[in-house]
């Protein structure tokens, strides 16, 4: 009993082993390229821009297939440091991505049957509840890509414009590096 248990901690080691070599020596090298872009884009995995995630559209735009300019979540902001980043010009929202005004969904919560559905879309877990019972938004958390819209069998989820106010405000112009221009 006690020769088998040994005999397989050393099988266990020795696989650990060669898959830990096998790793490091035929270990993938990404596009680092990639992973800056997708740092900068919002991380909503909406799908607003054509592609399913922010990766496969960074993995776009790398490779030359997509514009900078159709990330509605990121805005015009997230355009500049775009080109910025990759040394383009900044291009304005193309056709159909042209940002819509920031907002949230609510669900009617008497409406609500509890299916789910709104939960398994959401990208960044931004609603909560539990099976048949109602559910609700996180709207701190809500990036309002509409994901969650079509899934809804009931139709209880709307989407409320976010008023802008001091906590929300931000600068829609590009701030420049007064050293860099001197």
């Amino acid at each position: 009993m006690i020769t088998a248990l040994f005999v397989m901690i050393a099988i266990a080691l020795f696989l650990g082993a060669v898959l830990g070599y096998s790793a490091i020596k035929f270990k993938v090298q990404g596009n680092p390229l990639v992973d800056k872009i997708d740092a900068v884009l919002p991380q909503t995995q909406c799908g607003q821009c054509g592609y399913p995630g922010c990766k496969p559209y960074a993995t776009a735009i790398a490779a030359g297939e997509a514009e900078i300019n159709k990330c509605p979540p990121g805005g015009e902001e997230g355009i500049h440091k775009l080109a910025e980043l990759l040394g383009r010009e900044f291009v304005p929202f193309g056709e159909g991505a042209a940002p819509k005004a920031k907002s949230v969904a609510f669900i009617d919560e008497n409406t609500c049957i509890g299916c789910t559905l709104c939960i398994q879309a959401c990208p960044v877990d931004a609603i909560v509840g539990a099976a048949k019972q109602m559910h609700t938004v996180i709207a701190r958390e809500c990036t309002g890509c509409e994901l969650c819209l079509a899934p809804c069998p009931v139709d209880c989820i709307i989407m409320l414009p976010i008023q802008e106010n001091i906590t929300n405000w931000k600068w829609r112009y590009p701030v420049f590096n007064i050293q860099a221009a001197a």
